[in-house]
């Protein structure tokens, strides 16, 4: 270990720090202790600058020695007796993969908003440690309320609270949602800059096991096409996808109409009030597009092409005009090369409203009509055996039915009755082959390059993504909770096991996939060795090795004492 400083305009800061070689095989350095300016230490110490230096530097000796003291290999015995009995009751095997996630938990200090909910509430349970442990089990397990409680019996910290607590704790939640979140967002800032000058809407919804419609459980349109009552919830995220803020309103409702609730408040309680908003063509009203048009507020939406008015949508599917996007150079698309295949094309179009000037962006993608092309083969030729074995459907909700194609003529040329024949309307079918390869956006940005815009919207993808986490790998639903505010505390904890998730991803630098991530955590358990210490039981990687590095400690030492142990508990909770 050596001395090191660092000097600011006013002072000097004195410091121990150790290098090492990290899991890259690269050399770093962490800073071991913190021992104080250069003004402090000398009124301390009666001496110059030089004379601190002596005495950093014997600090620095000593430290080295304590440290090699611990590191140094030691062989632990441990008596094991062959026609000796297992204890009753007595368990060997616990779960330490949450101590990574508790990582990010602690960093973003939810333990301090916990401290501060409890100073307005009645109550005697640990807010904290129900919150952290619903959290961690919602992404390494995800049960009912009463099995999380019963899973998270078996991490290396065991729960003191109760499970009548637990349940208590939801309403608290609740009550104090839109506060958690708005200090969730102040305080993810500590884990590096949030890019929220790009916000990413959207929304979804989740169904209850329920036949009934009951207070904001409503029959609505769902996204899975279950007859189920269901919740939906609005979602923010910023432009690295990391989940902003979250609300949730009645199944029956528009959702057009719950993004200015939401955005206001992020406005208000967030502070963030300077972004470009983002959303697909369903949620990019008139009356959204204005709302974002306003203050530091700008917007780029999805533009359905075929929803355009007559002369837009005419100018809109005219192939002529198109430029490459890479080089900005007129191309005629209807006559590309074999290089220009996985290229993009675009053209400009002036789109205005009766309240707003807008730019319509449109770009061709021969890769993307090529597939949207074969995809309309297939429906095609099902909708032909549709018709041979007379099961064409007489209404059809699926706009991508193949039964969309599917005609009728039921009368003479002389107009007298007629038995009805079913063919394949080839008029629809060229008229949808138009908009193959085509794609909208508008935007009151009016100086910003088209690429830069055509990126931004292409971002979308991620906010699909947290979707599809929260559904399929938190089991998000079915909902089985039925209070209006245990409701709301579930998909709040729903939204932290994102968040959490989602900054422990980028930490290790969105190199591997939710399934590896997960399914690493999940593995990662710990045999009790005649009660003297740890002895792990999962399978080192390179995955172990980058979460053991982006967290500060280690648990793949082949024997960890109980002490040791409890040393790696505290670090995980930044108190070292």
């Amino acid at each position: 270990m050596r001395v090191t400083t660092s000097k600011s305009k006013n002072s000097e800061s004195f410091y121990i720090t150790r290098s090492y070689v990290g899991a890259n095989g690269k050399t770093t350095s962490t800073t071991v202790r913190k021992l104080g300016s250069l003004k402090y230490l000398s009124d301390m110490l009666g001496t110059d600058r030089d004379g601190v230096m002596v005495w950093a530097k014997e600090q620095a000796r000593i430290e080295t020695e304590n440290y090699n003291k611990e590191t140094q290999d030691q062989a632990v015995l441990i008596p094991f007796h062959c026609n000796q009995l297992l204890d009753y009751g007595q368990k060997s095997l616990f779960e330490g993969g949450y101590l990574f996630l508790q990582s990010v938990y602690y960093q973003l200090r939810l333990d301090y908003v916990c401290k501060k909910i409890r100073g307005r509430h009645r109550f005697d349970y640990d807010l904290n440690a129900i919150l952290s442990d619903l959290v961690y089990a919602r992404m390494l397990d995800p049960q009912s309320k009463s099995s999380s409680f019963k899973a998270v019996q078996n991490y290396l910290e065991a729960p003191s609270y109760k499970l009548h607590d637990v349940y208590r704790s939801l309403s608290v939640l609740a009550q104090e949602c839109d506060f958690i979140q708005a200090e969730a967002y102040k305080n993810s800032h500590f884990l590096g800059k949030r890019n929220d000058g790009i916000l990413y809407y959207d929304c979804t919804n989740y169904y209850f096991e329920i036949e009934q419609e009951d207070g904001f459980k409503k029959y609505g349109k769902s996204k899975e096409h279950r007859p189920n009552p269901i919740v939906q919830m609005g979602l923010f995220m910023d432009g690295n996808g990391i989940p902003l803020a979250f609300s949730l309103f009645p199944g029956n409702q528009n959702e057009q109409t719950s993004l200015k609730p939401l955005e206001q408040k992020i406005v208000d309680d967030f502070g963030c009030d300077q972004f470009i908003f983002c959303s697909d063509a369903g949620l990019a009203s008139e009356t959204n597009r204005e709302f974002n048009h306003r203050g530091k507020r700008a917007f780029i939406v999805t533009q359905s092409i075929k929803k355009l008015p007559a002369e837009e949508r005419e100018r809109a599917l005219d192939k002529q005009h198109f430029r490459r996007l890479s080089d900005h150079k007129l191309v005629d698309i209807t006559n590309l090369m074999e290089e220009d295949e996985g290229e993009l094309f675009y053209k400009e179009e002036p789109y205005t409203t009766k309240k707003l000037h807008q730019r319509l962006i449109i770009t061709y993608s021969p890769k993307y009509a090529a597939y949207q092309k074969s995809i309309r083969e297939k429906q095609e030729e099902r909708a032909v055996r549709m018709i041979a074995d007379g099961k064409y459907k007489k209404e059809r909700r699926n706009p991508n039915d193949p039964a969309r194609f599917i005609s009728k003529t039921a009368v003479t040329d002389s107009g007298e009755k007629a038995e009805v024949y079913y063919h394949l309307d080839q008029e629809k079918i060229e008229e949808e082959a138009r908009y193959d390869g085509l794609y909208a956006v508008c935007t009151d940005l009016m100086d910003d390059e088209p690429g830069d815009i055509i990126k931004v919207s292409e971002g979308r993808w991620q906010i699909e993504a947290c979707f599809r986490i929260m559904k399929t790998d938190f089991s998000a639903r079915p909902v089985y909770v039925q209070r209006e505010d245990r409701i709301k505390a579930h998909f709040l904890i729903c939204f932290l096991s994102l968040l959490i998730y989602r900054l422990l991803e980028q930490k290790l630098g969105n190199n591997y996939t939710c399934t590896n991530i997960l399914e690493t955590l999940k593995s990662m358990n710990f045999d009790n060795i005649e009660d003297q210490g740890f002895k792990p039981v999962y399978e080192r990687t390179k995955l172990t090795d980058d979460l053991h590095e982006i967290s500060g400690f280690r648990t793949d030492y082949r024997f960890i004492t109980k002490s040791k142990m409890r040393e790696i508990q505290k670090k995980s909770k930044g108190r070292e």
